[in-house]
């Protein structure tokens, strides 16, 4: 698969887009006004995980009109979710020269949300889809070998309808790495993204926007799919 880096601590669809200006700066989007009438999910905020962001240019800056769901592409066994957010940061301000996270939003295995990026600022890629416009939010696993849980889905859900609400998208905005790019990735992996395919995401997600609590209800491991569920402490397997 094209565009996954390996890190140890995660793979990522991210890539180097050049020099940043000194002028941008880390903008939490917990201190910003909310107008959604979606309650914002629990996020852990940039600043509780020790975030240490170095600016971003104004020319990275964008309007959100997506949101594109990646997995990290690297089996999870086990550790510190936050230690990993802060690795990936640090890994890729010294390896690659990139300011900040490369997404706005990352969700652990027990369905803990961490804040990534400022959403005012577009995302990073190695692969050739244009990030201008996108949100991106990263699911850790690798769901080609490992099936998502039902905290991961439950949390990217909330976060989706919040984000749709948030922004004026419809649900059409809502699309798979996969779905931006084509063929040449299979992120956010089959077991994740077999809820874009049929329908279930978008319906969770449209009922939590109505204010509903949808029935998350995972289904049965794929033909030839992943059959182990990502593992997490206090996890129902």
């Amino acid at each position: 698969m094209r565009g996954l880096l390996f890190l140890g601590v995660a793979a990522i669809c991210v890539g180097s887009t050049g020099c940043m200006s000194s002028e941008g700066s880390h903008d939490p989007e917990s201190a910003r006004g909310d107008t959604s009438s979606v309650a914002r999910p629990a996020v852990v905020s940039a600043e509780a995980w020790g975030s240490t962001p170095q600016p971003l240019g104004d020319d990275r800056r964008h309007v959100p009109r997506y949101v594109t769901i990646h997995h990290a592409g690297v089996t999870w066994a086990d550790g510190d979710a936050a230690k990993k957010v802060k690795a990936l940061q640090t890994w890729g301000q010294n390896e690659k020269g990139w300011p900040d996270l490369p997404y706005h939003f990352l969700i652990a295995p027990n369905g803990t949300v961490f804040e990534g990026r400022p959403m005012a600022y577009e995302p990073e890629t190695n692969t050739s889809y244009d990030v201008h416009g996108h949100l991106g939010v990263q699911l850790y696993g690798n769901f080609e070998e490992q099936r998502v849980s039902t905290a991961q889905m439950t949390a990217l859900v909330n976060l989706t309808a919040w984000l749709l609400d948030k922004h004026g998208f419809t649900i059409d905005a809502i699309g798979g790495h996969r779905d931006r790019l084509g063929a040449d990735t299979s992120c956010p992996g089959r077991d994740l993204a077999r809820y874009l395919d049929d329908g279930s995401f978008a319906a969770w997600v449209e009922a939590t926007r109505r204010g509903e609590e949808p029935a998350i209800e995972l289904g049965p491991p794929l033909p030839d799919g992943p059959t182990e569920m990502i593992p997490y402490p206090g996890a129902r397997q």
